[in-house]
């Protein structure tokens, strides 16, 4: 194996359904990191249905694939602990209120992905069984094998740790095989697109290039924990009609942040292990 590659794992076999007439997956475990600001939609704040049933839709036909999911929501539709934190409240406290807006997110996902017929378990970092179960690394890995998807709220359970940096964390703990970041914007860009017409678009770039232009990928911890553990990284638009569904499959679509060494797909390193 590669130095640097993350181990090799083997992973529940695909369904039936999966496995007659589905592409090829090019990834078989997947971290999906939505952002919270998504689920809000033209709105702008709280959680839009129309957004949250297109959001199940696509991971219904995810899953349909054969895709072992595991989903990281962020919370900044509700509340954004750096934000509350610059206002003058204590970052602790901002924090945590954060990490609560992860778990209202995680049960209206789950609400409409069980309405949809999907089996989901909601784990959080934080201990709330009248709500959700708490989370325990080989009780998640046992629901994935299950079938089962799993959202992992709550973030990290600690202040001063992004939801980044919490979706990355459980990426390596069920020994996913890519973090699929679901934005806004059709990739990684030179600058923000929104706001300046001459940014370009990146469609492959390093940790380490993506660590020293600073252009907000991740943040630092998150892309350290990725390089250190060889899981690629594909960042594309939550509003492309099949985005991840086309990205599981190995097609390029958005931005690829990988390791040094030439991005190869994971099914290849895990043979060559």
């Amino acid at each position: 194996m590669a130095d640097g590659a993350h181990p090799a794992t083997a992973h529940a076999p695909l369904s039936p359904a999966a496995a007659e007439g589905a592409p090829a997956l090019a990834y078989q475990r997947v971290l999906l990191k939505i952002s919270g600001e998504a689920l809000a939609g033209e709105q702008g704040f709280g959680i839009s249905p129309p957004v949250v049933q297109r959001l199940t839709d696509e991971i219904r036909r995810v899953h349909q694939m054969g895709v072992a999911l595991g989903l990281v929501i962020g919370g900044g539709n509700i509340v954004r602990g750096t934000t509350a934190s610059a206002q003058g409240m204590d970052r602790v406290s901002a924090d945590y209120m954060g990490m609560l807006a992860t778990v209202i997110n995680a049960l209206a996902l789950q609400n409409a992905m069980e309405r949809g017929g999907l089996e989901t378990r909601v784990l959080t970092a934080i201990r709330m069984e009248q709500l959700a179960e708490p989370y325990i690394r080989r009780r998640a890995i046992r629901h994935l094998e299950k079938g089962r998807i799993v959202i992992f709220a709550g973030g990290t359970g600690n202040p001063y740790f992004s939801t980044d940096t919490a979706a990355v964390l459980r990426g390596i703990e069920m020994e996913a095989d890519i973090i699929i970041k679901a934005t806004k914007v059709d990739g990684v860009y030179t600058a923000d697109p929104k706001k300046d017409p001459n940014a370009q678009f990146i469609p492959e770039i390093t940790y380490l290039e993506a660590l020293s232009r600073e252009l907000g990928v991740m943040d630092a911890a998150a892309l350290s924990l990725c390089k250190d553990n060889g899981i690629p990284i594909m960042v594309l638009n939550l509003d492309t009609p099949g985005a991840v569904a086309r990205a599981v499959v190995g097609e390029r679509i958005g931005t690829l942040v990988y390791s040094e060494a030439a991005p190869a797909p994971r099914l290849e390193r895990r043979a060559q292990a």
